[in-house]
């Protein structure tokens, strides 16, 4: 699997690349402009994604458009991955902290998840 996620990590840059976009070595100025262009564009992609569930209790015309709604989840990773770039995140680097942080959660509910922790998760 690690191998798939590293493949999406490199075809991704190379389509930032083909758009004239490059995450490397940004500066602390050029990645909070980046992450936020990337945060904004997944905001729209979750509006485009809203908009193929029929969330409009009130309406009965709405169906879902199952098709869409997988271009949309596919939109978003695409910039997801982006934005993990921008913090100089590898795959593996994904890969690993979504483990911890898998443990993290299921620790969580296995402790009821009753108070906060903020330092649970900061060795991530």
């Amino acid at each position: 699997m690690s191998d798939k996620l590293e493949e999406i990590f490199k075809l991704q840059n190379d389509l930032n690349t083909r758009i004239g976009v490059s995450l490397d070595g940004l500066d602390d100025n050029a990645k909070i402009e980046w992450s936020l262009n990337y945060i904004r564009a997944m905001q729209q992609e979750l509006a485009e994604l809203t908009d193929s569930v029929p969330w409009k209790w009130w309406a009965k015309y709405q169906t879902l458009d199952l098709q869409n709604a997988k271009v949309e989840v596919i939109d978003l990773f695409h910039f997801l991955v982006s934005l993990a770039q921008v913090f100089d995140m590898t795959a593996e680097d994904v890969y690993n902290a979504y483990l911890e942080k898998n443990k993290i959660n299921h620790q969580r509910q296995d402790s009821g998840y009753k108070t906060k922790d903020h330092d649970d998760s900061r060795h991530i």
